[in-house]
């Protein structure tokens, strides 16, 4: 339209020198549809090894203290029982790291929702050792979950292994085995 009155006084373009007076502020106040950015971001590390599988992963859960702050209110962990701190559509990331010095055919990394009614994701690994010493092996399981609900929906982490022996990694100062929280808009 800009262009069409401009046409029509005769000109082609806008001369900048030919405006006078001040402009009008613009506020965003009306603007609809652009978020502030991440509102929620946490992460959760276990910070001791543990060896055998675990329904969930109880036990020996920090929040990252070394290289980051959560944004936002942060999820709470009770149990392995991790709850949001509000609803909304989240990217939430279960790694491990694991190791055995034999061989294992399989290692599961479950990310599991619904207070563990539901497998988000899921992610497998394996073990072949040609020395005695421990092999190591990594997994991480990726999903997008809807919180509607902050009680029914919280979410956990499960390590599923063929032999008991087989160690997974935790550290108090690195991520090993952890879960990263982010929310990416609202539901």
């Amino acid at each position: 339209m800009a262009q069409t009155l401009l046409g029509s006084l005769g000109y082609t373009t806008l001369d900048a020198t030919k405006l006078s007076g001040n402009l009008p502020a613009i506020s965003g106040a009306s603007l609809t549809g652009i978020s502030a950015g991440i509102t929620e971001a946490d992460q959760w590390r276990v910070t001791s090894n543990f060896s055998g599988q675990a329904n969930p992963i109880t036990s020996n859960w920090e929040r990252n203290d070394q290289t980051f702050d959560k944004i936002g209110t942060g999820w709470t962990e009770s149990s392995g029982v991790f709850t949001a701190p509000s609803t909304g559509i989240y990217y939430i990331e279960f790694t491990t790291t694991v190791n055995h010095n034999a061989d294992e055919r399989y290692i599961e990394a479950i990310l599991q929702g619904d207070n563990g009614s539901v497998t988000l994701a899921s992610s497998y690994g394996s073990i072949a050792i040609d020395e005695s010493s421990a092999t190591y092996a990594h997994m991480t399981s990726k999903a997008i979950y809807d919180i509607t609900n902050t009680s029914s929906n919280s979410i956990r982490c499960r390590i599923s292994r063929e032999h008991s022996g087989g160690v997974t990694d935790g550290h108090s100062d690195k991520n090993y085995t952890y879960v990263t929280m982010l929310k990416l808009g609202d539901t």
